[in-house]
């Protein structure tokens, strides 16, 4: 369990939003915090990407079109 204290103008966001969407505050703050959390966990694996990437390794276009065998 999580508790968290949100200042005034966030609670009160939350509180409209929650209302409109016809959800909770809780079960907003919960898929704000999970996509939050799928984005962190994005971004690290495009930064560990980028730490392995080499442009020694590139391909060329045309050398991947003609390895695929994909010219007219």
């Amino acid at each position: 369990m999580l508790a968290i204290r949100l200042d005034k103008e966030l609670e009160e966001r939350l509180a409209i939003a929650a209302k409109r969407s016809g959800r909770t505050k809780t079960a907003l703050a919960r898929k704000a915090i999970e996509e939050y959390i799928d984005e962190l966990e994005d971004y690290a694996l495009l930064e560990e990407a980028l730490a392995d990437y080499d442009p020694a390794q590139n391909v060329p276009i045309e050398e991947v079109i003609r390895r695929l065998d994909l010219e007219d």
